[in-house]
């Protein structure tokens, strides 16, 4: 496998091509700009009015009130401007120069400027939603962006997997917005949320990661995914060992016990510290000694697992099959097998330095 090149992202924007940003409701967005225009229009009329002695109506000529002054504010700001009403003293003038104009471009800015590019943005992120969707098949989806999700991503990179086929779910707006500047698509909310796992296209994934903080999620999330997709592989982080069961009858192809895990591991670094720091090596990625999956070559077939030069052959897995290096029946590569070496690592992409 060649090295990867490091990829940064253009821009936050660029990142959130293919996935639908955590956003503010529309509704609420023009609300908020229209109470803005309010205020300025109010404004407006409170000076007019308290000034009113300074304006003349041409129409009726029985002075200026405030309805009038809100009248001719709202004619003002809206730029149509009828001319029934009009100032004369010249401080009036001066005021409508230096005050009423500002606020009309700010009014016409937040009321119709503003409201153009709020709709636009939100029809442009539903057309990138709608195009992301369609193209989406055969990806990874993360359920977690937390420490394990993103060393289970980094290792998923270093595997050969393409940034714009791993997905990200997480409940944090903080962890979206760092998956999305590492250059992932994201989706803000629950795992166990059927609608949310629907518009990640879990249904259409290949694998599926799940690596929450509480178990009781975990199980709940592996089931729902896998009454979505009964053939995606499953694979699911738990801290305590008794759930394991639990999460293999609730779907999971693969059940990691991080505590147990890392407790074996506190064990063996006692037992031998040289021990532990093998095990360790293997599991740390671009440093050392690390674990690879990959295609047993042509040149290959036919030899002993021994004679693989340059790797260790620790498992063959055939017609879906797991053979260890002991197995009699894993006494010869064979053509469609897929081996399980232990090999010098590569030099880490910088962007996993941060791990």
């Amino acid at each position: 496998m060649g090295r990867l090149r490091k990829r940064v992202p253009k821009g936050y924007a660029t990142s959130m091509v293919s996935m639908p940003r955590p956003q503010v409701r529309p509704l609420r967005e023009l609300g908020k700009r229209g109470l803005l225009a309010l205020v300025l229009l109010m404004i407006s009329t409170l000076v007019v009015w308290l000034d009113r002695d300074s304006y003349v109506d041409n129409i009726r000529d029985d002075g200026v009130s405030f309805i009038d002054a809100l009248y001719y504010s709202t004619v003002t700001m809206t730029t149509t401007g009828y001319g029934d009403i009009t100032p004369l003293a010249p401080h009036a003038r001066l005021l409508n120069a230096i005050l009423i104009t500002p606020m009309r471009v700010g009014f016409l800015v937040l009321l119709v400027g503003t409201t153009i590019a709020v709709l636009a943005d939100e029809g442009s992120r539903a057309i990138r939603d709608l195009q992301w969707r369609q193209k989406m098949r055969n990806h990874v989806v993360v359920i977690g962006y937390g420490t394990k999700g993103r060393s289970a991503i980094n290792t998923l990179r270093r595997h050969g997997e393409p940034d714009d086929r791993i997905v990200v779910i997480d409940s944090s707006d903080v962890a979206v917005s760092e998956a999305n500047l590492d250059g992932l698509a994201a989706f803000l909310g629950d795992g166990t949320r059927r609608d949310l796992l629907r518009r990640a296209e879990v249904s259409k994934a290949r694998k599926i990661i799940i690596c929450l903080s509480r178990d009781d999620a975990a199980i709940l999330t592996t089931l729902t995914a896998r009454q979505l997709n009964p053939g995606a592989s499953i694979v699911v982080s738990v801290r305590e060992k008794d759930n394991v069961a639990l999460v293999r009858q609730s779907g999971a192809t693969s059940v990691v016990t991080s505590s147990d895990t890392v407790g074996r591991l506190l064990g063996l670094s006692a037992v031998g510290p040289e021990l532990g720091a093998i095990i360790q090596d293997l599991l740390t990625a671009g440093t050392g000694l690390e674990v690879q999956q990959r295609q047993a070559r042509p040149s290959e077939v036919g030899q002993s697992p021994n004679d693989v030069k340059g790797e260790q052959v620790i498992g063959i897995i055939r017609n879906g099959t797991l053979r260890r290096f002991y197995d009699s029946t894993a006494s010869k590569v064979q053509t469609g097998d897929q081996l399980i070496v232990v090999r010098r690592a590569e030099r880490p992409d910088l962007r996993d330095t941060d791990d």
